[in-house]
């Protein structure tokens, strides 16, 4: 199973598991991970933005244009920023290091 390593916004990281297919949002969401993901994972908002760690971002599919308009509604958004309903985990991306921003926007309130 790939696993994850969180690190939140103090620095604090956390290892989880998930099975392959499985969303980042979704791994976090399952292992009490702090990500909100407001719309269920249906790219409707931008509350489970993640960053990325720049030897990981060019081992991801690119965003589509859908993902990219979301983004630009993030807090912090950085050139690594993703939707973490946007990452589906793989074997390839065992170890994946996806750090979450200090603060989210909820549009969907």
């Amino acid at each position: 199973m790939p696993r994850v390593i969180f690190v939140d916004s103090n620095g604090r990281r956390r290892e989880v598991e998930a099975e392959a297919g499985t969303s980042v949002l979704v791994a976090a969401q399952r292992n009490g991970i702090d990500i909100e993901g407001a719309c269920e994972g249906v790219m409707a908002c931008s509350t489970c933005h993640v960053i990325v760690d720049a030897e990981w971002a060019a081992k991801l599919d690119a965003a589509s244009e859908e993902e990219e308009f979301m983004l630009d509604l993030a807090f912090g958004l950085t050139r690594t920023s993703r939707l973490g309903c946007q990452i589906e985990l793989t074997d390839a991306l065992d170890g994946l290091v996806v750090r979450l921003p200090a603060e989210w926007r909820n549009m969907m309130l």
